[in-house]
């Protein structure tokens, strides 16, 4: 059961250290100061539905369907493009609107739909969350349960320390340059995700 409860710990870290759009928000939002915990707690309990999803054996019925990971592949590679695109419109925008907010910044409601929305239509995470720790999962059996609770530790873990962790990058993103950079860096992260869903 330790051994489970590690891995599972260990596996969740390592799926999700790489940016991705809902890392991205996590990361602006904590420069932002803006609803940083409830930004935490919605990317964080996402991520564990997801996982006892997977645990509780949609990765079996991925398995068992093989549609459904191609299907996965092509939507994933979509939204991402589309993601990436987005960040490069607001990396053209520049200057203030991208200036960290001093005052009023964005709603409550309106931050948490964005954050939503990213942690679920983005059908790259199904594969991650869902369909590749269910996997493994399964080979921990009968202590899956123990890894998937240890993983969504894991995420809980890392989402914690990204968002309240970035307030240190605060100083260096008071310039409206460094965003525009951070924008390009993501932009150019989430297209080379997708070609990597279609061409590998």
């Amino acid at each position: 059961m330790v051994d489970a409860a590690l891995h599972g710990y260990l596996v969740a870290l390592s799926l999700i250290l790489a940016i991705g759009p809902q890392n991205a928000f996590v990361l602006r939002q904590g420069i932002r100061r803006e609803h940083v915990a409830a930004v935490v707690a919605v990317c964080a309990v996402s991520d564990a539905i997801l996982i006892g999803i997977g645990v509780v054996g949609f990765g079996a019925f991925s398995a068992a369907v093989p549609w459904f990971g191609e299907a996965m592949r092509w939507a994933g590679a979509a939204f991402l493009l589309v993601y990436g695109a987005l960040r490069f419109k607001a990396a053209l925008a520049g200057g203030e609107a991208l200036v960290p907010a001093a005052g009023s910044g964005a709603s409550l409601g309106r931050v948490l739909w964005t954050c939503v929305l990213l942690s679920w239509a983005n059908p790259h995470v199904y594969l991650d969350a869902v369909v590749l720790m269910g996997s493994i999962s399964a080979q921990y059996a009968p202590y899956g349960w123990a890894f998937g609770i240890a993983a969504a530790c894991g995420s809980l873990t890392f989402f914690a320390a990204l968002g309240f962790g970035a307030r240190l990058l605060a100083p260096l993103f008071a310039r409206p340059q460094a965003w525009v950079v951070l924008e390009v860096v993501v932009g150019l992260t989430m297209w080379a995700i997708a070609a990597a869903l279609v061409f590998g």
